[in-house]
Order: structure tokens, then C-alpha cells, then sequence
């Protein structure tokens, strides 16, 4: 049986950041990582943001140097009594230290066959891709941050784009109301068709086309189907094997799993935000990169404790936003304008304390936001105007 000082199951974003964070402290001990992807680690916000606006593909490559790539890869099952696991090819490998960094599959429609385009990895980008050389329409269902990036991207180049969600406005999740009404509007203004309110009934090829029925009974004729759903964290081996399960994967504050020796990072992994009070099992790139950093410094014998705020950004055509810390509409939320209808900041409020912080349009104060999330408080609506 090969084996190797240190074993990554997985090959996206927080595998590549604890490549480096192993590099940091151990710059000689055998790393190999098992890659469910064909391609190498890569940056995964490209895919639905700058590659649409010209950003070259090679750009989004990850540095793994000195790493075992097992491109095209997955693990069957994980023996952590013989601190070993099985890969899909019967392979057996062992392991001093091991990452789980599998991250999650997206959410699927219960339509048979590829009619469907759910972006998710550089394939499905290829393939999206693809068909933009030949479709000029295209039907967006989702209505949230990676849906609401696809069709702004197909806009942008020139693509007939038309979305259909659930929910009353865009991003309609995370954003107070007004500011996903006015998404709506912005999105309209753009030449984005919007059917808010309905989700995908039916879907029939037809004549080189798709004939999508709606919950309402609309039919809308398109040349082809993306879909930004969200994801599943890929569980199944860990579960198996008996680690500790609530939502993700359980980490401690130095990212070990329930078993010696096993770590976990990235989208699969729930931990301890203490700001918040509660676990959470953040989706976005800060988090993966961050997280795989320490897991992979703590798995070649660092003690650091991981307790990050979570944030997030997303690129709407000329419009930008970052969010810090949990994003609830249903919460309380006090809005301060800083440009009408341009430019502003939205707190979140919970139990006399900021809970999250909406910057809209207004870059380069995450870090002021993080240190208000963490702020015990109380603070008042009247108190938070102006604050950031």
C-alpha cells in the first residue's frame, strides 16, 4: 500500500490552499491529492464572473507544486482505524495526516438526461461555453448568487437570457427586499427577462429547442437550460466511515474531524463561528481558501484555531456587493445610503447585536464589517447610520 505523510480527498480551492499551508511549515513531506475533477485545483468564482469579461482561462489556475495530483478520482471509502482509504479504482492509500476537502454536487432538477447545464465546474463551463457558440437564447432557473452571475454573464455577452425562480425577487435569500426588487428592475433594464414567482414544471426537446412548462403553466421556448441551485455537501464516505455529521462534516477549532488525524475544510466542513454563536458551513471562496490554509498548517503541526466570519461577493454587470457574516432578510436590517439609489450599506440585526453587514456598491470595508459583526453590542438602528 503507497502512503504518503499527508492525503487531501478532494481537488478544488481549499485543497490547493492547504497545499500551501502544509509547504509553509513541511517543505519536503510527500503530499498526494485525489481529484474527482479531470483538471487541477482551480479558482471556482471565475467560472461565473471574470471569464465572461475576458479574464483568460489559464489565469485561474492553482498552485499545487510539489503535490501527487490523482486527476479524475474519488474515494470509495475511508478506513481511519488503519489510517487508510480506498479510492474508486480499487487503489488502497495510507496516510500520516489526512483533509477531507471534497466540497458539494450541485443541487439537480429531476430531469433525466444533459439538457440541463448546472454550472458548477470547469466542464460545465466548457460546456456552457460551447453552447454559446450556437444558442443565442438561454433560460436561467435559480434564482440566487451563482444563477443571478450566469444569466448577468450571458447578457453581458450578448446572449437572450430569461430567469425563473421561486421567490419574489433576485437573491431574495440574502438581500432586504427593496434591494432585490431593485435587482429586478436593474436586471430588467439590462434586457433580462424575469419570471419570478415560478419554478420549472416540465421540459420537452423539441425541433432543436427546449420547451420549458412552468408551475404557472407558462411556456417559454429556449435554446438551452443552466441551472444555479446551490449545492450538497459530498458526505457519503464520511458518513460511512462514521465521522460526526451536522450539516458538514464537524470540525473542532484547529479543523480535526471526530477521528485522530482527519481534517476538514472548505464547503463540506461545519465549525464554530463565535460571532455568530452557532456552526456554520460557509460556500464562497474566502472561507476555502482560509480554512484549507490552516488545516493544512495544523496538519504539519501548527495549533491554530480557525473562528472566521464568513464573507462573500458577487460582480452583477457594472454593480458589485460583499457581504459579512450571515445574511437574513427576515432579520431586522437598517439601511444607510451613502449615494441614493446607488451606493449603501445594510446592517443585519439579531438579539442587540450586528449579525451581518450588506456593502452595496461599497468596496473596501470588509475588514470594518467583520469588526462590527464581532462586536457585542447592543447597538441600535440609529447607531448603526453612518457606523461604516
Amino acid at each position: 500500500m503507497k502512503s504518503y505523510e499527508y492525503l487531501i480527498a478532494g481537488g478544488g480551492m481549499a485543497a490547493a490552499a492547504a497545499v500551501k499551508g502544509i509547504r509553509e511549515l513541511d517543505p519536503d513531506g510527500s503530499i498526494a491529492v485525489v481529484c474527482e475533477e479531470p483538471d487541477p485545483p482551480y479558482d471556482r468564482p471565475p467560472l461565473s464572473k471574470s471569464l465572461w469579461k475576458g479574464k483568460p482561462l489559464d489565469a485561474v489556475w492553482m498552485d499545487t507544486a510539489g503535490a501527487e495530483l490523482a486527476l479524475g478520482r474519488t474515494v470509495a471509502a475511508l478506513r481511519p482505524a488503519s489510517h487508510s482509504l480506498l479510492r474508486d479504482d480499487g487503489e488502497e492509500i495510507g496516510y500520516g495526516k489526512l483533509l477531507i476537502a471534497t466540497g458539494g454536487s450541485p443541487r439537480r432538477l429531476g430531469f433525466a438526461g444533459g439538457a440541463i447545464i448546472y454550472l458548477r465546474n470547469l466542464g460545465d463551463y466548457r460546456e456552457l461555453r460551447r453552447r454559446c457558440e450556437t444558442a443565442d437564447r438561454f433560460l436561467v432557473v435559480g434564482g440566487g448568487l451563482v444563477a443571478s452571475e450566469i444569466a448577468a454573464a450571458l447578457a453581458m455577452n450578448r446572449k437572450k437570457a430569461t430567469m425563473l425562480f421561486p421567490g419574489e425577487g433576485i437573491d431574495g435569500r440574502l438581500l432586504p427586499r427593496e434591494f432585490s426588487l431593485r435587482l429586478n428592475d436593474f436586471y430588467r433594464s439590462k434586457g433580462i427577462e424575469l419570471f419570478p414567482g415560478e419554478s420549472l414544471a416540465s421540459l420537452e426537446a423539441r425541433g432543436g429547442e427546449y420547451i420549458v412548462g412552468t408551475s404557472t403553466g407558462r411556456e417559454i421556448e429556449t435554446q438551452a437550460v443552466v441551472a444555479g441551485l446551490g449545492i450538497e455537501p459530498k458526505l457519503d464516505f464520511a458518513a460511512s466511515a462514521g465521522l460526526r455529521i451536522d450539516d458538514g462534516i464537524v470540525v473542532g477549532p484547529r479543523l480535526e474531524t471526530s477521528y485522530p488525524d482527519v481534517f476538514a475544510a472548505g464547503d463540506v466542513a461545519s465549525f464554530y463561528c463565535s460571532a455568530l454563536g452557532k456552526r456554520i458551513r460557509p460556500e464562497h471562496e474566502d472561507n476555502a481558501l482560509a480554512m484549507g490554509l490552516v488545516a493544512g498548517r495544523n496538519m504539519a503541526g501548527a495549533t491554530e484555531s480557525y473562528d472566521r466570519i464568513p464573507y462573500f461577493y458577487s460582480d452583477l454587470f457594472e454593480l458589485g456587493y460583499e457581504a459579512v457574516g450571515e445574511l437574513d432578510p427576515g432579520m431586522e436590517t437598517v439601511v444607510d445610503w451613502k449615494i441614493p439609489d446607488e451606493k449603501a450599506v445594510a446592517y443585519y440585526l439579531g438579539g442587540g447585536r450586528v449579525r451581518g453587514v450588506l456593502l452595496w456598491n461599497a468596496p473596501k470595508r470588509v475588514e470594518a464589517a467583520r469588526e462590527l459583526v464581532a462586536a457585542e453590542g447592543p447597538f441600535s438602528a440609529e447607531e448603526l447610520v453612518g457606523r461604516i
